[in-house]
């Protein structure tokens, strides 16, 4: 779970964040058992006030960078205020199922 530390470090170190959850999701794609590729990111900070969906997203993935750039595939984010946050009731969207994308998916046509 290195790959999953680091995430959770940064994030903290950055954003310092009243709420985090960072969910290994490589067991639902089609990699090796054990991988760290697959994450899902929820995150709850200040850092977040009078940002637009994009911009938080962009700050994360800049916090990110070596991560995606080193082996992170696929990374979910789900960025609120504490207002937001609030409003939702603290509910986690579930991610969508993997639809494939193995060699052995691939249509030709």
């Amino acid at each position: 779970m290195r790959v999953q530390a680091a995430i959770e470090a940064k994030l903290r170190h950055a954003l310092a964040p009243a709420h985090l959850e960072i969910v290994n999701e490589s067991n639902r794609h089609a990699v090796p058992p054990g991988s760290e590729t697959h994450f899902k990111v929820v995150v709850v900070s200040d850092a977040f006030d009078g940002k637009t969906r994009i911009a938080r997203h962009q700050q994360v993935n800049g916090i990110l960078a070596a991560e995606l750039a080193g082996g992170v595939h696929a990374l979910s984010l789900q960025t609120h205020t504490a207002d937001e946050w609030a409003a939702r009731g603290g509910r986690v969207l579930q991610s969508p199922d993997c639809l494939g994308g193995g060699k052995h998916d691939r249509r030709h046509g």
